[in-house]
């Protein structure tokens, strides 16, 4: 039989805050460039995080007809992103974004650095998120 490839997504969402502002621009710079998303109170986001095609070129187990335990994927994302980022301030919660602008271009990074230490090797395919209904960033560890 010829092996067997599947891609799973796990969609799981979390709210967070956060101010786009970056200290290599002016406070003018700033606001010029992020708008009413360089607010000094920040503003919030219910995220749509979606994991599309996580896993990818993994033949599905002979054994147990999946390519992973979705329960150890759910673990892995409580751990990576729930239990960090869930109901918190990006740029005061989060030590990574005290350097970095909290975009959500540099949220998927975030959360791809960290998920592909948890997972094991070569099974993160994709991270994506939903930051708006109209905005979606797709990063794939490029």
């Amino acid at each position: 039989m010829a092996e067997r490839v599947a891609y799973i997504t796990r969609v799981q969402s979390f709210s967070a805050c956060h101010r786009l502002h970056s200290p290599d621009l002016s406070d003018e710079e700033n606001k010029k460039v992020f708008g009413k998303c360089n607010n000094p109170n920040g503003h919030g986001h219910n995220y749509k995080d979606v994991y599309e095609r996580m896993v990818v070129c993994l033949q599905i187990d002979a054994e147990t007809g999946m390519v992973m335990n979705l329960t150890d994927l759910k673990r892995y994302i409580e751990d990576v992103i729930m239990t960090p980022l869930d109901h918190k301030n990006l740029d005061k919660d989060v030590p990574y974004f005290a350097k970095v602008v909290s975009t959500t271009e540099n949220l998927a990074v975030y959360i791809w650095d960290h998920m592909v230490k948890e997972l094991p090797e070569g099974l993160l395919y994709e991270v994506k998120i939903h930051e708006t209904d109209k905005n979606i960033v797709v990063y794939r560890g490029e």
